[in-house]
């Protein structure tokens, strides 16, 4: 899936998803969906399992205060 996919179908969720391209500048442009929650540590629970790939954890949702964001990169 696109990543704009993924925002609009786990619109407000935390997503785990295996990268599987990327552009120039190293930012996922192709995911595949291994965890998604309203929850953020049911995708923490999914990252332990993940082993091997190349994964990208993220929010979906309005930052909650302006000026912060948060993404993680693990390559396991």
């Amino acid at each position: 899936m696109k990543l704009k996919e993924v925002e609009k179908k786990y619109r407000d969720e935390w997503v785990l998803a295996e990268v599987l391209k990327e552009d120039e500048s190293g930012e996922p442009t192709e995911l595949k969906v291994i965890a998604h929650s309203k929850n953020r540590d049911d995708t923490y629970d999914a990252m332990k399992k993940v082993k091997g790939k190349y994964s990208y954890h993220f929010y979906t949702g309005k930052i909650p205060k302006k000026g912060y964001a948060v993404a993680f990169y693990i390559k396991i």
